[in-house]
């Protein structure tokens, strides 16, 4: 068998999310039937992150396994054509190692994000991001951030569907910034960078910086959520539509054949 790892990009609007399931159509899915149509092979397509529905990906990392030789190129421009008109595309693609996994080799995973700060609904943005029509104090709340940052238990920030076996993770990173859009108002980016997240964590993130941006809390309010380890204690789950998977990063012993 070839293993291959392929860089996906896809608009979540549409789909059920990036796992395959039986109540719609997956990302997942997407792909697996694109490339039975490339070479006739029922594969499995492993991602490094199960999206939700409706959250968007800019570099989703998913490898599978080909009996037909072939090259990387080829691929990415089969699995392509076969994808259309799924807003879904294979953006980079290599070969790597039976004992690459996409998921379970991933030491870092990144998100974004995306609230649209102003009074006028979205239009060309609908279904991209968070509309926020209050005025944000994106210093505010990246301050408030900080204190998130480091080994927590994050149960105040996890749903309750929430699989994961400890709600301990380690926060390498949260920021929030603002990007002033003059008369489209301003784009206020929260990225959030670690080995692995809980169910919803960035999403709550979100929904609970926002109270701070608009004065409701202050960054002593958002530890105080956190210390609760009480879901109920944190702000509302934001919206999936502003939420984009960025990057899955990998150590580089993950992409060298090991001898058996």
């Amino acid at each position: 068998m070839n293993r291959f790892q392929i860089i996906v990009e896809y608009d979540g609007s549409d789909f059920v999310g990036w796992q395959r399931q039986a109540n719609g159509p997956s990302v997942q899915a997407a792909l697996e039937q694109a490339v039975a149509g490339f070479c006739g092979e029922a594969v499995l397509v492993e991602g490094a992150g199960r999206t939700d529905a409706g959250v968007h990906a800019l570099a989703q990392s998913a490898h599978l396994d080909l009996a037909k030789e072939t090259s990387a190129d080829t691929v990415m421009a089969a699995v392509n054509f076969h994808l259309k008109p799924a807003a879904v595309a294979v953006v980079a693609a290599r070969q790597v190692p039976n004992s690459f996994h996409a998921r379970f080799s991933a030491i870092r995973r990144a998100y974004l994000y995306r609230i649209v700060n102003r009074r006028a609904p979205l239009a060309l943005e609908h279904g991209h991001a968070w509309f926020v029509p209050q005025p944000l104090d994106a210093a505010a709340m990246h301050e408030a951030a900080q204190g998130l940052v480091g080994q927590h238990d994050f149960t105040s920030f996890r749903a309750s569907e929430c699989q994961a076996k400890s709600p301990v993770k380690t926060l390498d990173r949260l920021t929030v910034t603002q990007v002033d859009r003059g008369p489209s108002g301003s784009v206020i980016e929260i990225r959030a960078r670690a080995r692995s997240f809980l169910y919803h964590q960035i999403r709550n993130f979100a929904g609970s910086l926002k109270l701070v941006g608009e004065g409701k809390w202050t960054a002593r309010d958002l530890r105080k959520a956190l210390e609760a380890r009480d879901r109920a204690a944190a702000g509302p789950t934001a919206p999936a539509a502003g939420l984009y998977l960025t990057e899955v990063g990998y150590p580089e012993e993950a992409f060298v054949e090991t001898e058996s």
